[in-house]
């Protein structure tokens, strides 16, 4: 299954224009600051990247998530995609923060969980490519601590 079937978007429904590496680089250099990150690596490799994966410290979370990744594409312009997918042991629970131009929805929405193929106007309301990037962070941080709690 690609991107786009696990989200329930399509290839239009992507940020358009160059990937921006450079803001990618700082983001990973970030994210290794972050307690919650195991490691981060571009894909498919840092000379011809498509997106920055950051695995995120899936021992740190209650059983059933055995992994946990978030998918970042920061574009040149300022649209982004941060895909937050947790790999369980039955099924995956997933959402994404999207910016890009969209004819028939706001530019800057969520995909909610758990699955993302629904588009919400809520989104991130910064423009700033670390503001973004630690409002996720964030959400993510507070999606941990409501999965303890459940547990």
């Amino acid at each position: 299954m690609n991107d786009d079937e696990m989200t329930g978007g399509s290839r239009h429904d992507q940020a358009s224009g160059a990937l921006d590496v450079a803001t990618l680089s700082l983001l990973a250099r970030r994210a290794e600051t972050h307690p919650l990150v195991a490691k981060w690596a571009f894909d498919p490799d840092s000379m011809s990247p498509r997106l920055l994966e950051v695995h995120l410290d899936a021992g740190q979370y209650p059983r059933p998530v055995t992994a946990v990744r978030l998918d970042v594409r920061w574009f040149e312009g300022g649209d982004y995609t941060f895909h937050y997918l947790e790999s369980r042991e039955r099924d995956d629970w997933q959402c994404r923060w999207d910016r890009h131009p969209k004819p028939e929805a706001p530019r800057v929405h969520f995909h909610p969980p758990p699955d993302a193929a629904a588009r919400v106007e809520r989104g991130i309301d910064e423009s700033h490519h670390l503001g973004v990037f630690f409002a996720v962070l964030e959400w993510i941080e507070s999606r941990l601590e409501a999965l303890h709690e459940d547990d």
